[in-house]
């Protein structure tokens, strides 16, 4: 158990299709061939560790940006950030009791740009930024070419950063703080759990788990959203196994309902 504690950094939300998040949330049928979709606003969010061997930044969300021309307009248009205007990392941080000077290392759980929107505030410093090996890989060939995941934006990670990338599917870099891949949703996706004293085991699942549906029901994340089926729901039964092994809460990663009740962090 470590003596860390995490603040939770509200970066706006997203408005989109709760079909991208939910497979199968809404179908037609014959007497209703064209039901109203769900269209719904989901949060966006960062964290800050304030572990004793560094202050590390977990995922720095949405570029501030997106609505001026970074994000393309199909993009935009199915996941609209909304209030990204008003959520630069810089000044959520400040709102939190931060600063970019105070970070030490950032974790990306993965590459997409709802989530490493930010790194370009670490081009040219000496940060490490820890992403996985196949979530790199995954991104350029996704940004370079016309297959993959239409999720990631190059301008959002093609800086110089001091990359420290993970090889293995767990890897410790901090005190009981494990970085485990949970390979589903894109084949680098990386999750976090962390033993603290106080609050006990909490596994940070990111996108691998979206919503609620998906973890307790096993409703798998919308088609265009996965990489892979079978990866996801292995990765589902790993989080599942951790759950139960470490007595841990387990955190998802655009969950409206639940993201009320963690804004207060851990300590």
């Amino acid at each position: 158990m470590v003596d860390a504690t995490i603040e939770v950094i509200d970066r706006g939300g997203l408005k989109c299709d709760l079909n991208y998040l939910i497979e199968g949330n809404t179908l037609g049928s014959h007497d209703e061939p064209n039901p109203d979709t769900d269209y719904i606003e989901i949060p966006v969010w960062n964290l800050v560790i304030d572990h004793p061997e560094a202050t590390i930044l977990w995922d720095t969300g949405n570029h501030e940006d997106a609505l001026d021309g970074h994000w393309p307009e199909g993009l935009k248009q199915a996941f609209y950030p909304h209030d990204v205007r008003e959520h630069t990392l810089e000044g959520d941080l400040a709102d939190a009791g931060y600063s970019l000077d105070d970070i030490d290392a950032v974790f990306q759980t993965h590459l997409h740009l709802d989530h490493a929107g930010g790194l370009h505030h670490f081009d040219g410093t000496d940060v490490p930024v820890y992403v996985h090996e196949e979530e790199v890989k995954f991104a350029y060939y996704s940004a370079k070419t016309d297959k993959g995941s239409g999720a990631y934006i190059l301008d959002d990670f093609d800086h110089d950063l001091n990359w420290q990338i993970l090889h293995q599917d767990r890897e410790s870099h901090f005190e009981d703080m494990e970085f485990i891949r949970l390979p589903g949703h894109t084949p680098g996706m990386t999750g976090t759990m962390i033993h603290l004293d106080d609050a006990g085991t909490v596994v940070f699942a990111s996108d691998e788990i979206y919503q609620s549906e998906n973890y307790e029901d096993e409703t798998p994340l919308g088609a265009s959203l996965l990489w892979s089926h079978q990866h996801w729901f292995e990765s589902l039964q790993r989080l599942k196994d951790l759950e139960r092994r470490h007595d841990a809460e387990v955190v998802y990663g655009h969950d409206p309902a639940q993201f009320e009740t963690i804004q207060g962090g851990w300590s």
